[in-house]
């Protein structure tokens, strides 16, 4: 199992934190789309990198034509010399409607048919095949030489689809390289859903589980003892807010806690965020999140996920010192 990490929008574009998590010897970086954007920052990370893969976690790919994707990671796949790791999530109907003013409609489907747009365009400019993708959401029949970049040798880059049901988790298992498993799970969830769902979409494929990378960010409360309360209470309230979500009502049922999903949302409806923390016991946390002392973290991080994910980054970074984090690193390698 892959330990990684995630990196800020670094304003200077020095993006020092880069070329650190790369020293410190995580195998990848990755960034989020907010309030920035994804494919772009991982342009400047590349200049201070050689060996670490750059994620994207996630594109929000339904606020952006696949052209538009497939050439920014086109870029990002040249400039990185093949070290990108595409990233791809829907997002929510409210956010595709109102905040991109894009179309929004059956989400599974139209993932798979983007991540199939995708590779049919990039095999258009490395491999000389005719754009000819004619599809239900998506159309792509023209390219010429004018506007098709160069052929590279890096290849296309790897594709991972972010899902938290079953039918997105499926289209990942059919049509992409990896799944990127939501940062709200559980061991259960992951065992009686996830995985199951994932197989079903490798089968429709005709490969194995060998053949896809499962990636997850997972909850990590870890602290010195005179710091771990606040961690943990934080870390409560980013559960909080993921658990008084709908969509997300599965996995508090996968620790027979979906009772407090309806309590959470009426007060995410009312904005009581700070209250919402408090609805999270310890049984909650620990089904969702790995705790304790930043030196044992890394054990238990292994112990729990090694059978199941291929890599794993800790989530919420910011929850946890510098010093906290440097060593669960260290545990990592000891371990």
């Amino acid at each position: 199992m892959h330990l990684d990490t995630t990196l800020d929008f670094d304003p200077t574009g020095r993006w020092d934190a880069a070329a650190a998590a790369e020293a410190d010897g995580y195998s990848a970086a990755w960034v989020t789309e907010v309030g920035h954007e994804p494919l772009a920052m991982l342009a400047g990370a590349a200049g201070r990198t050689t060996s670490l893969a750059l994620g994207t976690s996630i594109v929000v790919a339904f606020g952006r034509s696949p052209l538009i994707t497939a050439t920014q990671a086109n870029d990002v796949q040249i400039l990185s010399r093949g070290r990108l790791l595409l990233g791809l999530g829907s997002q929510i109907k409210p956010h595709i409607e109102k905040r991109y003013s894009m179309p929004w409609s059956r989400p599974a489907a139209r993932m798979r048919e983007y991540v199939l747009a995708l590779r049919a365009i990039w095999a258009a400019w490395n491999e000389g095949a005719a754009l000819n993708f004619r599809g239900e959401f998506y159309r792509h029949t023209l390219m010429t030489p004018f506007f098709s970049p160069a052929p590279h040798p890096y290849g296309a880059p790897k594709v991972f689809v972010a899902a938290v049901g079953e039918a997105m988790t499926e289209v990942a298992g059919e049509v992409a390289d990896g799944l990127l498993v939501h940062p709200f799970t559980t061991v259960a969830y992951l065992r009686e859903v996830t995985l199951p769902a994932l197989e079903r979409g490798l089968a429709r494929s005709g490969r194995g589980r060998d053949e896809i990378e499962i990636s997850l960010s997972g909850f990590v409360a870890s602290g010195e003892p005179g710091e771990l309360d606040q961690v943990r209470h934080a870390v409560r309230e980013q559960i909080a807010f993921y658990a008084s979500t709908l969509a997300y009502r599965g996995v508090l049922a996968s620790v027979g806690r979906d009772d407090l999903q309806v309590p959470l949302a009426a007060l995410a409806r009312r904005g009581a965020w700070a209250e919402m923390g408090d609805l999270i016991d310890d049984e909650v946390l620990e089904a969702v999140a790995v705790t304790g002392a930043p030196a044992v973290v890394a054990a238990g991080i292994q112990e729990r996920y090694a059978s199941l994910v291929d890599r794993f980054s800790v989530y919420p970074l910011g929850a946890m010192t510098s010093a906290a984090r440097r060593q669960v690193v260290a545990g990592w390698r000891a371990w």
